[in-house]
């Protein structure tokens, strides 16, 4: 028996598909549930691994020592759900079908499920199978009472061991708490995110840019890790502070828990503070900052995460000065003059969170690539007990 470990377990489960197919429209209806399960399973990124599919649903890990930041981990999620949205409505207006199967599309939606315990991996040919009592739990959390109590349809259960694991207590203040109870486990303690709300902000948001015309100093950095790594690196203070050039940072105003357009990052430069207050907050792709150098003098500075075949591409860009014309002066003749202090700041800020990402033992491999088939398969697995006529 493999030696049990410590960490979070994450299923990603489809739901939708009920009532009577024909023949022709169970083809269909795996189709569509074979190209979202490639979806889940694209966005199942490191430090998540899969472990295996279970009909239309992907059960994933990470290990305590190789977690992102409670909020990144929600942003990861939160992440999968807006591209699984975005899937769903591309397929609704491409679909010229009218068997039920396709007319059904609409109603798929997507649940997750995180808790955090101990669970052995035992490797079964290019599975690795979650055996323990905290995987019987999660599992167990599938079968709730959470749409009848709250009226979500799409939601993530967090387990409260996972909330105070991943320090998600003022986070997830504003989330209904739900309890669950099962025979041989007793009550279990959950808080409960509906998903919905954060697709439709997501759908309307407006994108904060900085005209070509008005960029004073743009530098870029090749980083060898993947986006949201690079992004959980890039919001925290003690990694952040070396990409700004300051002595030190700190966050303030965070709504609800969480750092989110109207946060406010302190910079310390000695005697002088710089305030940074978060205009665009888009996790793995953007941050963009109004920071306030002096009085009466702003300055707007983007970071844009860019994949590539290697990693990511930081592109760290300084908007030219805006306030009253003799500061506006002042500020555009420094900024003119920090190009080459902020290559340095950006290589030294890759050098630095490479460095640690190693130190830690690098990012965990995600699990084999799944075969088509095996999707094909789970796909399958997943009507098979839907009634045909």
């Amino acid at each position: 028996m493999p030696a049990p470990q410590e960490g979070f377990l994450l299923i990603a489960d489809i739901t939708g598909y009920t009532g009577y197919l024909s023949s022709s429209e169970l083809e269909h209806a795996q189709e569509v549930l074979q190209t979202l399960l490639e979806l889940l399973i694209e966005h199942t990124k490191p430090p998540l691994v899969i472990s295996r599919l279970a009909g239309d649903a992907v059960i994933s890990y990470a290990l305590s020592a190789a977690a992102v930041q409670g909020q990144t981990f929600i942003e990861m999620i939160e992440d999968t759900y807006v591209a699984f949205r975005r899937s769903i409505d591309q397929m609704v207006i491409n679909n010229q079908c009218d068997c039920r199967a396709c007319k059904n599309i609409p109603t798929l939606d997507l649940k997750f499920f995180v808790h955090h315990g101990a669970f052995a991996i035992q490797r079964l040919s290019t599975q690795e199978e979650l055996v323990g009592s905290d995987v019987n739990l999660i599992h167990r959390l599938l079968k709730n009472h959470v749409t009848e109590k709250t009226g979500f349809r799409a939601y993530t259960l967090y387990s409260d061991v996972a909330v105070q694991h991943m320090g998600l207590v003022d986070m997830c203040a504003k989330m209904p708490p739900h309890i669950e109870a099962y025979e041989h486990l007793g009550e279990v303690m959950t808080w409960v995110q509906d998903m919905h709300p954060v697709w439709e902000q997501k759908r309307a948001a407006s994108r904060i840019t900085i005209p070509p015309e008005r960029v004073a100093v743009q530098v870029q950095a090749e980083i060898a890790m993947p986006p949201h790594l690079v992004w959980d690196y890039l919001v925290q203070p003690e990694y952040r502070k070396t990409l700004m050039g300051s002595d030190s940072q700190r966050i303030m105003n965070r709504s609800g828990g969480r750092v989110a357009p109207g946060s406010v990052y302190q910079c310390f430069h000695g005697k002088r503070i710089v305030t940074q207050t978060i205009l665009e907050w888009r996790p793995f792709e953007q941050m963009t900052t109004e920071d306030l150098a002096m009085p009466n003098l702003y300055v707007l500075v983007d970071n844009r995460l860019v994949p590539t075949q290697t990693g990511t591409r930081l592109v760290h860009t300084w908007g030219k000065a805006r306030g009253l014309l003799p500061m506006r002066l002042i500020g555009n003749a420094v900024l003119a003059m920090s190009a080459k202090s902020a290559q340095r700041h950006i290589e030294a800020f890759k050098q630095r969170i490479e460095a640690d990402l190693a130190a830690r033992g690098g990012a965990p491999q995600a699990a084999a690539t799944i075969p088509p088939a095996e999707i094909n398969q789970a796909a399958a697995a997943s009507l098979a007990q839907s009634p045909i006529v």
